[in-house]
């Protein structure tokens, strides 16, 4: 691991409360992917024994936070990264560990390009959650864009 993987990840750990509270572990955050990860935590188990939809979406918005932050990262001097919307859907029942991976949804100079036209770019994050096992329970899409601080 990098050290700008590690600085992105206890960056977010140490300004997401969240993501501090479910023990999450930042595996890989580059501009081009995210990999988060969210250990099995009795505490936060559903009914049936798998992790809650809240963390598992928790867990999918820290991915994408990630990748944002590692595409982004060189931006926030002029621009604030905001979340705009977020849809997620539960595809199979997710036990145990379960690991969130991002991808940026435009190219990075696109979305740059824009807000140095004095736009204020949306861009999509796609997540997916998978089970150890390597079957997909969850994707999740976040539209993210870049606020001008002027």
């Amino acid at each position: 691991m990098s050290a700008e993987q590690t600085t992105v990840g206890e960056m977010l750990a140490a300004t997401v409360p969240m993501a501090r509270t479910l023990n999450l572990e930042f595996l890989e955050t580059t501009a081009e992917r995210a990999v988060v990860r969210l250990p099995d935590q009795a505490d936060y188990h559903n009914h049936v024994g798998g992790p809650h939809a809240g963390a598992m979406f928790t867990l999918a918005e820290s991915a994408s936070g990630a990748i944002v932050l590692a595409a982004f990262g060189d931006q926030l001097s002029r621009a604030v990264p905001l979340a705009v919307k977020a849809e997620i859907g539960y595809k199979k029942l997710a036990k145990g560990v379960v690991t969130a991976t991002a991808t940026l949804g435009r190219p990075v100079a696109e979305v740059i390009a824009e807000l140095d036209e004095g736009m204020r770019p949306e861009f999509p994050v796609a997540i997916e959650i998978r089970r150890a096992d390597g079957a997909v329970t969850g994707e999740m899409t976040v539209v993210w864009t870049l606020r001008s601080n002027a």
